[in-house]
């Protein structure tokens, strides 16, 4: 029988089919990123994308599976129930609890990255936000929060909600003994967040061990921050990265072709 379908909503399908495969593959790169980096630590860690069609569901890592071995096929979908909805792997508990909760109360954010990278791990035991020290430093300034709540692994919804809460809208989070956390409009955009996030929780933490920081006037760093802590400046900014991976782990697209 004859599709009924008319060519719109054939054009419609196809743009979802389209979109859904460009997320997924930057999300497997991302997770090559992540592990290129050495951000991944055992089990931890997680990225999601949320899904072009299905809002209420997103694309995560499987559970035990290492970063450096991630490929479009791997990657799970799950809904905002915790149910795996394609995908032959378990979710992370945790994965569930705090993306689901981002994902939810942020219909703006397209991805979000949490992992226990080193110097990530490092800074968020001072329990404090980063300071305008360096102009990369700017990028976080007045757009990141101190989630200062730890209560152990995050395996209960509840405490996904309250990152979420503290999260607001910002770009990122520091979690108080535990990690990083970044959010973004593009996985792109995500990716560079966290990993500038990274180094610059580095870049301070040498620089308080040298002696006293001498913090940016407010106004500056508010200017700068302007300039270089925008969507559009993180997805930019992201764009090496992405070259970079899909030139040395082409494997991260498993059974798909690249698509533009």
């Amino acid at each position: 029988m004859a599709s009924k379908r008319t060519p719109r909503q054939l054009l419609v399908e196809r743009s979802v089919e389209h979109e859904r495969l460009w997320r997924k593959q930057r999300l497997a790169l991302a997770f090559r990123i992540f592990g290129r980096l050495g951000f991944d630590e055992g089990v931890a860690g997680h990225i999601t994308a949320r899904d072009p069609e299905h809002a209420d569901r997103f694309w995560v890592n499987p559970f035990g599976l290492s970063f450096k071995l991630i490929t479009v096929d791997d990657l799970i979908l799950v809904d905002h129930d915790g149910h795996v909805v394609e995908g032959s792997w378990p979710v992370n508990q945790a994965a569930f609890a705090i993306h689901s909760a981002i994902h939810q109360a942020r219909p703006d954010v397209v991805a979000a990255a949490h992992s226990h990278s080193k110097f990530g791990r490092a800074y968020a035991t001072l329990g404090r936000t980063l300071e305008p020290i360096t102009q990369d430093s700017c990028i976080f300034h007045e757009d990141h929060v101190l989630f200062d709540d730890y209560t152990g692994v995050v395996n209960d919804p509840e405490e996904g909600k309250r990152i979420a809460h503290a999260l607001g809208d910002h770009k990122a989070a520091i979690l108080r003994n535990h990690g990083l956390l970044t959010v973004g409009q593009t996985i792109e955009e995500t990716i560079f967040w966290y990993v500038t996030m990274e180094r610059t929780c580095e870049v301070e933490l040498l620089a308080r061990a040298a002696g006293d920081v001498v913090a940016m006037d407010v106004e500056v760093a508010r200017a700068t921050a302007t300039q270089i802590g925008q969507p559009a400046a993180g997805w930019f900014c992201g764009q090496p990265l992405f070259d970079w991976i899909a030139e040395v782990e082409p494997a991260a697209y498993g059974s798909t072709d690249p698509v533009d």
